[in-house]
């Protein structure tokens, strides 16, 4: 029999879920059957971890409570927020987060156990704590002094205020949630398969989450969003951006935020996020950036949307941090704020019915022979 081989293991299904649904001709992204539409316009952050959690919508006191569970959360063992002040400041943000969440795990006792209740308890400690640790690198790294969480404020305005050390405006805040929610899961990328395969031994929960953090790390996953607005700084100007992107597509160069290996349409997180952008752009009065992306976009999709290539995520969470205070170099980290609920619901479902991933490979290499002595090789 012939054995099936898929580069990448693009189209391979490797295992069930009830967590996320994507149809990437329609543009169609839902978890736990809701669309990411509805719950970017009704639910809150903290709503959405639930919902991957649990699967299941929380009632009215399950919300509360998960809301208080993760303010108890929020602070870092002070040998893990010693630690992480000493490490190089200027070393890539994912490095530093990768690092300090492998700290992180020597300081909980139940590291090792992967029960489901261990696991749902390692989930509120580790949404709480990502956040935490991004906020404390990126405010090192501007030499900073780290700012302790505030009790009494959500996920979101929370990390915002840890920060900048003030409390976000109320849109801020939402827009930032909005951010959070839309990225919290989205199938198996390389960083969830690669946070499953590692749970899959049943070692510690933070060596998962530490794989899925060198994955999401590379540039072909979670980079994107920092070269975006990279890309966009660099042209500068509206007037400019035309010729740019034509003379980039001349050269046969990729142009960061579009196409997507699931989407074949534009991408249903980007429509949302073109609108805050929009917004945020025009209550900052400095609309220069998004009048460049606009640009950017048109001349894309006229020149390569017939291929399927589209806005993807990536093309507006970028400008939508920016506006919001956010410096690029934080801005894989936090995917990682969000994504960490989806790396630990995947993990849990995974889990309760674990089986060791083991692929096998196709044999390329020359047919069976035997050993040469040295001397009788040529």
């Amino acid at each position: 029999m012939t054995e099936k081989f898929s580069r990448g293991l693009e189209g391979v299904i490797a295992a069930e879920s009830a967590l996320t649904y994507i149809d990437g001709q329609k543009g169609i992204l839902a978890y736990v059957g809701i669309p990411i539409e509805e719950l970017a316009e009704h639910a809150t952050f903290e709503e959405t971890v639930f919902l991957l959690l649990h699967q299941r919508l929380p009632t009215r006191s399950e919300l509360q409570k998960l809301s208080e569970e993760l303010a108890d959360q929020r602070p870092l063992p002070a040998p893990v927020a010693a630690i992480l002040k000493v490490l190089p400041r200027q070393a890539s943000p994912m490095s530093l987060l990768r690092t300090a969440i492998s700290v992180l795990g020597h300081f909980d006792p139940q590291a090792d156990d992967t029960s489901p209740q261990a696991l749902q308890a390692k989930a509120i400690k580790l949404i709480a704590q990502m956040a935490t640790l991004t906020a404390a690198i990126g405010r090192l790294r501007q030499n900073q002094e780290t700012i302790p969480p505030h009790p009494t404020l959500s996920h979101s305005a929370n990390f915002l205020y840890m920060l900048t050390g003030k409390e976000p405006a109320d849109f801020a805040a939402r827009v930032f949630d909005v951010a959070l929610i839309l990225q919290a899961d989205h199938e198996f990328p390389a960083s969830t398969f690669a946070s499953l395969v590692v749970a899959s031994t049943l070692t510690d929960t933070y060596s998962a989450i530490s794989a899925a953090l060198g994955a999401l790390k590379g540039p072909l996953h979670g980079g994107a969003s920092e070269q975006v607005v990279q890309m966009i700084l660099e042209i500068g100007e509206p007037a400019k951006a035309e010729q740019y992107i034509k003379e980039k597509l001349a050269r046969h160069e990729r142009i960061m935020g579009f196409g997507h290996r699931v989407y074949k349409t534009y991408d249903p997180r980007a429509r949302i996020l073109k609108k805050y952008s929009q917004k945020l752009a025009e209550q900052t009065k400095d609309t220069r950036l998004f009048e460049i992306e606009q640009i950017v976009e048109k001349t894309v999709i006229d020149a390569l949307g017939s291929r399927g290539i589209f806005p993807n995520v990536d093309f507006y969470s970028g400008t939508v941090c920016y506006y919001l205070g956010i410096e690029p170099a934080l801005l894989t980290p936090i995917f990682a704020v969000s994504r960490i609920a989806g790396w630990m619901a995947h993990m849990i479902e995974y889990v309760a019915d674990n089986r060791l991933f083991r692929p096998t490979t196709r044999y390329v290499g020359p047919p069976l022979g035997h050993y040469i002595p040295i001397d009788k090789r040529a």
